[in-house]
């Protein structure tokens, strides 16, 4: 059963527009590769940090909604941990969106 997740990560804020780029695909694909489906992927340009992370004191957001069924985030997070790029990640289960009861009383 496939579930909604969104992972948050955050790039170093030294890399060019091009590496940028061509990580997000990179994440993209392996998602692609193990069965999970791309909704959505934002990118949230560079912002400041609340407190220092691995000597930045900024970084580049990107946030990836996607549809998958658990076992592709396991792969996703470990290329992630070992990339010297990503400074930190977080991944969450969305919960499926419920009809409002007004939409349910018609």
């Amino acid at each position: 059963m496939a579930n909604l997740y969104e992972t948050m990560y955050i790039l170093r804020p030294d890399m060019s527009e091009e590496e940028v780029d061509k990580t997000i695909e990179k994440y993209q694909t392996l998602l692609r590769e193990n069965g999970a489906q791309i909704i959505e992927t934002l990118h949230r340009n560079k912002r400041r940090l609340a407190y220092e992370i691995k000597k930045y004191r900024e970084g580049i957001y990107i946030q990836m909604n996607y549809e998958a069924d658990g076992s592709q985030i396991a792969a996703l997070e470990r290329a992630m941990r070992l990339s010297d790029d990503v400074i930190r990640f977080l991944t969450i289960r969305q919960e499926a969106p419920k009809a409002s009861k007004a939409a349910a009383q018609v």
